[in-house]
């Protein structure tokens, strides 16, 4: 894995929250703050299949999400910019893995109600960017993955 990829791979390891766009049936952009689980730059998140993001992505899978944090100043910001493709995690055996972790990271998730319309989305990056302003302001590495088409 190259350096930006390794960048990639080890900030979304140590952040909880994204913040996903979708496009709607109308063409507008709409934003979502999704919890989620990351293995490398692949990420996973649970919704509900009635969602706006859900009924958003099974029109148009391809999406795209940002992760940073709040910064005191703007030369101290670093944060992932990610394009990628959204598909449902279908195989149960890999369902139920994702939803260990998911329960791992987020302990609260033992409290939520079993839900039958509950699903699992996989985004694959297609390209991404580690923003550093502590490098120079603006400044920006990208990666292109080859997973997707």
């Amino acid at each position: 894995m190259d350096a930006v990829k390794t960048n990639i791979s080890a900030y979304l390891a140590s952040h909880v929250y994204l913040r996903l766009g979708t496009v709607t049936p109308h063409s507008k952009p709409q934003v979502h703050t999704v919890g989620y689980v990351s293995e490398g730059c692949t990420v996973y998140f649970v919704t509900d299949r009635k969602s706006r993001k859900a009924e958003n992505i099974f029109r148009n899978s391809a999406v795209a999400y940002t992760v940073d944090e709040n910064y005191d100043n703007i030369m101290g910001i670093q944060g992932v910019q990610m394009e990628g493709q959204a598909s449902l995690v279908t195989m149960e055996t890999e369902a139920m893995r994702l939803l260990e972790l998911m329960a791992q990271k987020f302990a609260d998730m033992e409290k939520m109600e079993p839900n039958p319309d509950l699903v699992i989305f996989k985004i694959e990056p297609t390209r991404g960017y580690f923003l550093d302003n502590t490098r120079a302001f603006g400044h920006r590495d990208m990666g292109v993955f080859s997973c997707c088409p």
